[in-house]
């Protein structure tokens, strides 16, 4: 068998250049040929999507058929016959009619099918099993054997981009991640051309750090995976100017793209965007159903029954027996507060695809909203099997040793949540409040005061420092970030809408009545008087007031207090106090 220690140069691979598209879209419709022929239906399908949204090539232009070899004419009989088994997902019968193939193509045929029969036998052991509990015990028993085989090939340097996809991914099961990430490399070096193998190196990367220490080949397939990493690592401004630029050089009509920006929008919560891209999308795609699951989970945030219900209803039409359709129904469910029901389509998903990492997720959404914590733990720590980044699960996690008064686990959990989202408010929030349940009211005030300045989305951040504040007898820093938050809502036309404006007015009117400003106090107490539950307190502190001032008491002008006027809201003269940088190493539970 030829070695394959060198890689073979393809025109145009050599650089991140876009100026030759026809040139590329030659390319991308060889690897989609070449990639059907191994049985890699999703990287067939990726390039081949990519290709559609290309000018298409006269027929002058359009790429050969690849030459074959002595060996492909050998194994031609028996590759036919078992790609035809292969197909129809008899991955046994198909290895058995393989066994002896000395050529690239029969050969990686053959061991992607002991692989996937390896596979389908754990996937169907664990359905079996599938439950709240279970604990991915079950292995595919095939990967030792293919290891072993396989790291022989490759000492021998006998392997193609193919067949170091199909180690790397061994590797990959079996825990083995430096390996893995050194073989998808030297994959993605020698056949740069094939999605999967950059895919699966996205799965392994954890930080920008790691990212930027790997040597990856100068190709313009280096831009499609620099892209999709940067959203995956939530470097999510990165990711756009990545598709930008995609879009610019000529991939405008590309679904992929589009689809990929609309989950990067997702994920910086950025929600009428994301929602307005995936109706265009759905548009142009009607059929699709990839990325649908995160489009229903955008119309749950924003309680859209009816948008979720014909969606639902549409992806059933199309194809019941999906995940991601599983998914979207089991999200009208949950918005329809049906949890039980809504749980059970997370299940059937998990039944077609143990391993997808969304369901299990919103899986453990379900269990907490049903007060089984146990289950919700379990399904928060299968989504983190699957993948570690996954903010949500840790996210989950914390709120679930919350409910279980477990403050250290909590915030452990929170922590992590936190890393992969460090400007997200909400991490931060919930962390402050499990270093307050702690004791530790210095982290607590770093944590909200953090949380308010990368924007706080639930416009709590403020209220809880301020109390904090109140607790620690610093009046002054309570009144500031008081008057802060109400500033905050009525600049967002929230007004009295928010549960803790009253709040805010109570303390504020007292406040002031104590520094004996009592213009200032005078409006807060007649805010006051607006809110049921501080109503009686405003119109107590307005006789006190009004008998003060008839006894001759001045408003006081020697006590500096933050100036507030509740009738303008100004910003001006509000004085803010900054906080020294988050630090959340001091304590690991």
């Amino acid at each position: 068998m030829g070695k394959m220690a060198t890689t073979v140069v393809v025109p145009g691979l050599g650089s991140c250049d876009f100026s030759d598209l026809r040139e590329i879209k030659k390319q991308l419709l060889s690897v989609a040929e070449r990639s059907r022929e191994r049985g890699l239906q999703h990287s067939g399908k990726w390039a081949s999507e990519l290709a559609f949204a290309l000018d298409p090539l006269p027929l002058s232009e359009l790429p050969a058929a690849p030459m074959l070899t002595e060996e492909d004419a050998r194994d031609l009989d028996a590759y036919t016959l078992a790609k035809s088994y292969f197909d129809l997902k008899e991955y046994d019968r198909a290895a058995y009619f393989l066994r002896g193939c000395k050529s690239q193509k029969a050969y990686f045929l053959y061991m992607y099918s002991r692989y996937l029969s390896g596979e389908k036998k754990k996937d169907d052991e664990t359905v079996d099993s599938l439950g709240p509990l279970e604990k991915g015990q079950v292995k595919n028993e095939a990967l030792r054997e293919l290891r072993v085989e396989l790291s022989k090939k490759h000492k021998a340097q006998e392997l193609d981009g193919f067949g170091l996809y199909l180690y790397g991914v061994v590797l990959r099961k079996l825990d083995l991640v430096k390996e893995a990430t050194d073989v998808f490399v030297e994959a993605a070096h020698v056949l740069p051309l094939h999605w999967g193998a950059w895919l699966e190196l996205c799965n392994l990367i954890t930080d920008k750090e790691m990212l930027k220490c790997l040597s990856l080949p100068d190709t313009w397939m280096k831009e499609f995976f620099l892209a999709h990493i940067y959203t995956e690592l939530q470097l999510i401004e990165e990711a756009l100017q990545k598709y930008q630029s995609l879009i610019d050089a000529g991939f405008s009509k590309s679904t992929y793209i589009i689809s990929q920006i609309a989950v990067a929008y997702h994920n910086i919560r950025d929600i009428d965007k994301a929602l307005s891209i995936f109706n265009e999308l759905r548009k142009q795609d009607p059929y699709r159903i990839e990325n649908m699951d995160t489009f229903s989970n955008l119309l749950y945030v924003r309680s859209m029954k009816p948008e979720l219900s014909y969606l639902a209803h549409n992806l059933c039409e199309i194809d019941k027996y999906r995940v991601e359709t599983c998914c979207v129904i089991g999200n009208y469910y949950s918005l329809r507060s049906q949890h039980e029901k809504a749980a059970l389509y997370f299940q059937r998903a998990l039944k077609l695809n143990p391993r997808y990492l969304g369901a299990w997720t919103l899986m453990g959404h379900e269990y907490m909203e049903m007060k089984n914590t146990s289950a919700a733990i379990q399904a928060y720590r299968h989504a983190i099997e699957v993948n570690k980044r996954d903010y949500r699960a840790w996210y989950g996690l914390g709120q679930t040793y919350e409910i279980l008064k477990m403050p250290f686990y909590c915030l452990y959990y929170y922590r992590r949540a936190h890393q992969l989202r460090p400007n997200d408010s909400r991490m931060l929030v919930a962390l402050g409040e499990c270093y307050e349940k702690l004791n530790q009211l210095v982290e607590a005030k770093k944590c909200y005061w953090r949380a308010y300045a990368v924007g706080d989305v639930e416009k709590m951040a403020l209220v809880k420092l301020a109390k904090l504040h109140e607790q620690l007898n610093e009046s002054e820093q309570a009144a500031q970030c008081y008057i802060k938050y109400i500033q905050d809502i009525y600049s967002c036309g929230e007004i009295v809408e928010h549960l803790e404006v009253s709040t805010a007015f109570r303390y504020l009117a007292q406040y002031y009545f104590k520094c004996k400003l009592w213009d200032e106090a005078s409006a807060c107490a007649q805010k006051c008087c607006a809110f049921n539950d501080t109503r009686e307190e405003g119109k107590a502190l307005l006789r006190q007031i009004l008998q003060l001032r008839n006894q001759g008491e001045t408003s006081s002008t020697e006590i500096s207090a933050p100036f507030f006027l509740p009738a303008s809201l100004s910003s001006n003269n509000t004085p803010t106090r900054r906080v020294s940088p988050l630090n959340l190493s001091s304590v690991t539970p």
